[in-house]
């Protein structure tokens, strides 16, 4: 991978996707995320009302600025002088101004954290290209910029998940949790996205990989022997395949065999933005009580304090302070500089799923 460790960091950045934080946001909020990928008008109309049923506001902005504020007692806590930045892919603020805040700031050098666990395009490359796009909007002068690391298996991580499984189980109906189906789910993309995900030796499905391997972690700490894992947020046209099954689908096979309740736990998904509370506390959560299941939907990480304090230990790390923890066995890659792929064909770009990650 190179040199990609900068020793010398003025500031920490965390880049996400972005929400609209207004009803008059939604649409063009909207045609940000799709432009250049050819999505009808009327596709467009029909997500937007998912925004719409919400206030036109997406949670996603909001959560995050929590989850920065927790970071700032975390790394004053372990006397860490780093100011943290905002930035997004798709609204405000948006990551070129925020780059260019950083430079007016006198930041030479930044870490940067995503809201992504992941390998894959939408969950790693699409971060370099809005790191490396930043920059060049600025142009000569802009600060040195190090994604961290992939932490899908990363021990805080896990544990933040398998305490959340536990909770929710245990707000299922008493005779219903010792049986209960422990489902993950993760955001769909295009079956041939996740086939080009990985690179030599290991070749292909890096997403869908480490995926299953984080749901195998938090399945073996809350003491599941088996589970499924499924998808949800597809989007594109039907002819397409994307990863299968979908979450309401699936539903209705386990209440074909006879399962009573399910905790649905969104692996996939650092903060309860719009995708999850659309997906699953509505559109499973409804299935689940039209088919008489319980239901029972798991938190997710990002108000979990370990979350802040796994983002000071990756940087920790990153700062040679701190050993890498991963718990996992499939591969995860990074740290690069400026936008730079982690790995010749790790997350390679197949375009174009919509992950809202």
């Amino acid at each position: 991978m190179g040199d990609t460790v900068i020793r010398a960091v003025d500031a920490l950045l965390l880049l996400s996707f972005g929400g609209p934080e207004r009803p008059e946001d939604v649409m063009p909020f909207l045609e940000n995320v799709t432009r250049g990928r050819g999505v009808p008008r009327e596709r467009l109309d029909a997500v937007a009302e998912h925004y719409l049923h919400f206030g036109g506001v997406s949670p996603i902005n909001a959560l995050n600025r929590d989850i920065i504020t927790a970071v700032e007692a975390e790394l004053a806590a372990a006397g860490l002088d780093l100011p943290v930045y905002f930035g997004n892919r798709n609204w405000h603020p948006m990551v070129e101004d925020t780059v260019a805040r950083m430079a007016a700031d006198g930041v030479g050098s930044a870490l940067v954290f995503p809201t992504s666990a992941w390998g894959g395009y939408s969950g790693c490359l699409q971060y370099h290209e809005d790191i490396a796009r930043a920059r060049a909007a600025f142009g000569d002068g802009a600060p040195e910029l190090v994604k961290l690391r992939q932490y899908f298996d990363h021990p805080l991580l896990i544990e933040a998940f398998a305490d959340a499984i536990h909770i929710a189980r245990e707000r299922l109906p008493v005779d219903q949790r010792a049986a209960a189906r422990l489902v993950f789910t993760a955001h769909s993309v295009p079956v041939s996205a996740d086939a080009a995900a990985g690179p030599p030796p290991d070749g292909g499905r890096l997403y869908s990989r480490q995926v299953a391997e984080a749901a195998r972690l938090c399945a073996a700490a809350t003491g599941f022997t088996d589970y499924d894992l499924v998808w949800q947020s597809r989007s594109g046209p039907p002819q397409v395949p994307w990863l299968e099954p979908d979450i309401v689908d699936h539903l209705d096979d386990l209440a074909a065999k006879r399962v009573e309740a399910v905790v649905v736990c969104p692996v996939g998904f650092v903060s309860d933005h719009l995708e999850v509370i659309w997906d699953l506390d509505n559109e499973a959560a409804q299935k689940a009580a039209e088919l008489g299941m319980g239901f029972s939907r798991v938190a997710t990480p990002g108000a979990d304090p370990r979350f802040a304090k796994l983002v000071v230990e990756l940087i920790s790390e990153h700062l040679g302070d701190t050993e890498p923890r991963r718990l996992g066995n499939v591969p995860g890659y990074g740290c690069t500089r400026n936008g730079a792929p982690c790995e010749p064909g790790c997350c390679a770009a197949n375009r174009r799923p919509t992950a809202g990650n």
